[in-house]
């Protein structure tokens, strides 16, 4: 009798286990979907982890980033909310920026320490920090050692906003990305060293001037966002409770720094090296679980907040195979967007259609894929899925489940994606359909054009991934409709 409910308890013990899982959601920075080798099989650069990842896992063909730049996705991400419904409506934050989400907004991070879960964030935060200001008298600002101009900023005291009041019970963060001052690490809201100057450089090792700590050299910051990850991932095994890792890299954004280990691993550049380099970070967060023991129920997400931002040329011309100061590929050489039009900031696919890998042993089949369209918004939902809670009705506004299409159970229904771009342009996504906007790629491509001016773009995404022929004309009804879904998704504060 005894051994029979030891038994039961056991099993239903397994099964709780196995219901809320450990969670480590992955997010490059700028990696385009044809930067991938399980995406895209023309490609050079090797990525193994990423394509045992989609071996291992489900891949969704047609996932994107709510936004074409950094801030907005990372806000929605953490909201499932757009970005666009708060006070950002076009761009990004700077490295001072002001916090963003609002006070008493819930984030994925409170939402899962709510229900049990330890929460840590390492990498690149990006939504604001409440930096400390010094006071100073007028026409005094503050120096370094050697009498250069810093800011006001006190790095001295902590910061009282940011990932550590805003759900993560660990972090280790930097403010924004890897080529906005100020250039710091902070842990659970203490900035790590003093700061000295940097000077700034130009691309491929691009860097604005501004404070810089001590103790971060950007060659290797990667490296050590990883060891952080690794360390955290090895400290919460031993642990009963599960956890969530949100770990946004530095990479391959802009400073193109990899490290030097990683210099010549591909035929393709300083870029090219990066992506392996993200790759194998990839890798150490995998291994770290498979030597934890915890790789059959930790879900791991894998995917980038926009595309990336090489352009695309003809063959032949000069680009940054042969001069790597140049933010451009051949096709012969690489498709870092793959076969989308456009790059990074533009509403085009290339913008936003990311990768976007998920694996789970215990629920997930192996090799399987998804051709619905999502938005990195759903994760909110699905983590709510994930452990058997009801979202509240005043957060995650845009947020819908994927557990339908990762369990195979269920159907799989959301409203339609909306999009945009960096200077605020807007998209919807139907089925094949996708309606733009405005005339022009709302980011880096010319023309830019503005947010509903001029003529509107229609592409049927089912014949022209590339967005090469506009069919307003021959489907005005399609235009008319979708115009309508988007101002009523955009104007009602939810899609769901």
């Amino acid at each position: 009798m005894r051994l029979a409910l030891l038994s039961l308890l056991f099993a239903a013990s397994s099964t709780a286990q196995v219901d809320r899982p450990n969670i480590v959601f992955i997010l490059a920075d700028d990696m385009g979907y044809g930067d991938v080798q399980a995406l895209n099989p023309k490609s050079t650069i090797p990525t193994p982890n990423l394509d045992r990842l989609a071996a291992e896992g489900m891949t969704f063909l047609d996932a994107h980033s709510p936004s074409a730049v950094c801030t907005p996705t990372r806000y929605a991400l953490m909201t499932g909310r757009y970005s666009w419904r708060g006070r950002l409506k076009k761009g990004v934050l700077n490295g001072y920026g002001r916090p963003l989400i609002e006070d008493g907004r819930e984030t994925v991070g409170s939402f899962l320490q709510d229900a049990g879960y330890h929460t840590g964030l390492v990498g690149k935060w990006h939504l604001g920090l409440g930096f400390q200001r010094r006071e100073t008298s007028e026409g005094d600002p503050p120096r370094d050692s050697f009498g250069r101009v810093l800011t006001d900023i006190d790095f001295t005291q902590g910061v009282d906003d940011g990932p550590h009041t805003r759900g993560f019970d660990f972090s280790f963060a930097i403010p924004a990305s890897l080529d906005f001052p100020p250039y710091v690490y902070i842990r659970n809201g203490q900035i790590t060293r003093n700061v000295v100057h940097q000077s700034a450089v130009s691309f491929p090792g691009f860097l604005r001037a501004g404070p810089i700590a001590r103790d971060l050299n950007p060659e290797d910051t990667l490296d050590d966002l990883a060891a952080e990850a690794v360390a955290y991932i090895h400290e919460r095994a031993r642990r009963a409770s599960p956890f969530f890792l949100y770990f946004p890299l530095t990479a391959p954004h802009k400073p193109t720094l990899p490290h030097r280990r990683f210099r010549g691993s591909t035929s393709l550049g300083l870029y090219g090296d990066f992506v392996v380099q993200v790759d194998d970070t990839v890798g150490r967060v995998l291994d770290a679980l498979d030597a934890a023991g915890i790789a059959d129920n930790t879900l791991v997400v894998y995917t980038s907040d926009n595309g990336s931002y090489m352009y695309r040329l003809e063959d032949g011309e000069p680009d940054h195979v042969s001069d790597e100061t140049i933010q451009s590929y051949a096709e012969n050489h690489h498709t870092a967007n793959g076969a989308f039009r456009g790059t990074k900031a533009d509403i085009f696919e290339a913008g936003h259609h990311v990768p976007f890998f998920a694996r789970w042993p215990a629920k997930i089949r192996a090799g399987s894929r998804a051709a619905e369209t999502i938005t990195h918004t759903d994760f909110f939902a699905t983590a709510a899925d994930i452990v058997g809670r009801k979202l509240p009705e005043d957060a995650a506004e845009d947020s819908f489940s994927l557990m339908p299409l990762m369990t195979a159970k269920g159907s799989f229904e959301r409203a339609p994606v909306i999009h945009h771009s960096g200077n605020g342009t807007f998209a919807i996504r139907d089925g094949r359909w996708k309606l733009i906007a405005s005339s022009g790629s709302g980011g880096r491509e010319k023309p830019v054009g503005k947010p509903f001016e001029g003529d509107y773009q229609l592409y049927d995404l089912a014949e022209d991934i590339a967005e090469s022929t506009n069919r307003t004309s021959q489907a005005p009804e399609v235009v008319k409709r979708l115009e309508a879904k988007l101002l009523q998704i955009r104007d009602s504060g939810r899609s769901r």
